[in-house]
């Protein structure tokens, strides 16, 4: 289910993190423990911010499987080094690939289940109200297949 989505004029993901994170605790209705966000999303802003929150973050410092890519922590992010250590602890480690299951595959259905591969309005409005759309089809479909098993 799709609990938070959002379309933005930006390729850089990460000032989306903590914003899709507070919308999608208001939709739960409860303070999330943990984050699980790829590489777009790193940035030593979202990792204090979250601390701040006393949320655990497991976002990914690199690419994975791309050696000599990973972005190492420094002196001036400390709150990253805390949170690589994290994500490479087991605990982290066991919580971080629990992503790939739960993040991507929603992609995978709309392109696929329900065709959707590209944006038929144009302007940022219009085409926020069509992924909110796309959005909303797939969280039908998913109720409808999972209430029918």
């Amino acid at each position: 289910m799709i609990v938070a989505n959002d379309v933005v004029q930006d390729a850089a993901d990460n000032a989306c993190l903590v914003p899709m994170m507070e919308a999608a605790q208001a939709q739960g209705g409860e303070k999330p423990e943990r984050v699980l966000a790829d590489a777009g999303y790193r940035s030593e802003e979202n990792f204090r911010k979250l601390a701040e929150k006393k949320i655990t973050a497991y976002v990914a410092l690199g690419r994975e499987g791309k050696r000599g890519k990973n972005i190492l922590p420094s002196a001036e992010n400390r709150t990253r080094k805390r949170w690589s250590s994290e994500l490479r602890s087991e605990e982290g480690q066991r919580w971080y690939r629990q992503r790939k299951w739960l993040a991507e595959p929603p992609f995978g259905w709309i392109k696929h289940v329900l065709g959707f591969r590209r944006f038929s309005l144009r302007g940022h409005q219009k085409v926020k109200a069509e992924w909110q759309l796309v959005c909303a089809a797939l969280n039908l479909k998913r109720i409808a297949v999972l209430t029918s098993a």
